[in-house]
């Protein structure tokens, strides 16, 4: 018996204009990574642009047996990060499910 797995991945990019060293953007991602990470259930890290003091590069992942409840979660992941991201906007996003 095969059960269906899907990982939903995204890659979100924040600018931080208001930071202002790697302390203050550090605070900023690593509060939202955590918040995700609780209030969501998903895994996420900060995966890029280490050392920029007003870019970060995040990413978010999910497993689920369905690729649309995956799909769903990685949408509200993204409100989330555009609705609680303490100042930091949205550059960039792209995201990816795949089927196993």
């Amino acid at each position: 018996m095969t059960t269906k797995v899907a990982i939903g991945v995204a890659r979100v990019v924040l600018h931080l204009p208001e930071s202002g060293s790697l302390k203050s953007k550090r605070q900023v991602v690593s509060g939202l990574l955590q918040r995700l990470r609780q209030e969501l259930k998903v895994a996420a890290a900060e995966v890029g642009e280490l050392d920029r003091w007003q870019l970060a590069e995040i990413a978010i992942v999910t497993v689920s047996a369905d690729s649309r409840q995956a799909d769903r979660v990685l949408a509200a992941a993204l409100s989330y990060v555009e609705g609680h991201a303490g100042g930091a906007q949205v550059a960039d996003v792209s995201t990816e499910l795949l089927p196993l």
